[in-house]
């Protein structure tokens, strides 16, 4: 295998591993990694994705090199949309060859550095998704301003308190839901919400997994049903977290004289 054959591969597995962590689809993170490839002039390559990892296989057009096989472990994924599509673009781009592999190489480096969202704006993400799914459930205005204070206070308590203790991802999402429930019931008995219900479920939407439970129907519908049965028991598991987190603060508040 020659040197520019290698860096293709190390491009397509970089590729592969940022679609994975940004909560792209089996398929997607499969046909991208392979034009990659195809693009510059590796026909033979078969890559095989799981949720966790990354198989990529090549079999060079010299007789005299063997097969070239390359795993990449994958770590800590979290949804970002927007990475995928420049990924994607970037892929086609190659393809269309408007795209150097060079220029390619620099730009998925890039992409891999690039924060899209300031912690500002994902803030203000995370108190929009709480309220606005708190009117989605019939809250009132109080419900609604309650929810946004509610979203904020529970972003911030993941982002500057949870995630630093470096959890799993089970118990990083029990113990944000725990918080998020306890402060609305707190912010309402202080007479600011009218209504805990529609403030509770709209707080805990911010931790539904929407995204992963989407891919787990179009993996299973394309036939990858390994990775989409993987990405459905996390999805539920998931769920499990944020109901468990949920429930056993209602507990604990009814059992200390709380109406619920």
């Amino acid at each position: 295998m020659n040197v520019d054959e290698k860096r293709v591969l190390l491009l397509a597995l970089k590729a592969g591993e940022l679609l994975l962590k940004s909560g792209a689809e089996t398929a997607r993170v499969e046909s991208t990694t392979t034009r990659i490839c195809r693009s510059c002039g590796i026909d033979d390559a078969d890559v095989f994705v799981m949720p966790t990892g990354l198989f990529l296989t090549v079999n060079s057009a010299d007789a005299d090199h063997a097969v070239q096989s390359y795993i990449k472990r994958i770590r800590g994924a979290r949804t970002d949309l927007e990475r995928i599509s420049q990924l994607n673009a970037l892929s086609r781009q190659l393809e269309e060859k408007t795209l150097t592999l060079e220029e390619a190489e620099q730009r998925v480096e890039q992409i891999g550095r690039e924060v899209q969202f300031s912690f500002p704006v994902r803030l203000l993400g995370a108190m929009m998704i709480a309220s606005c799914f708190t009117l989605m459930f019939d809250g009132g205005l109080t419900d609604f301003l309650c929810s946004l204070l509610v979203g904020a206070l529970t972003y911030l308590f993941q982002m500057k308190l949870v995630v630093r203790l470096q959890l799993n991802w089970f118990v990083e999402t029990f113990l944000c839901c725990a918080a998020s429930t306890a402060m609305t019931l707190m912010v309402t008995r202080l007479g600011l919400g009218d209504n805990f219900d529609p403030i509770i479920i709209g707080s805990l939407m911010i931790f539904f997994p929407g995204v992963a439970i989407t891919n787990a129907v179009r993996d299973i519908l394309a036939g990858d049903t390994v990775s989409g049965v993987s990405r459905a028991a996390d999805a539920i598991l998931t769920a499990v977290s944020i109901a468990m987190g949920a429930a056993v603060v209602l507990q604990i508040y009814g059992g200390m004289g709380g109406v619920l």
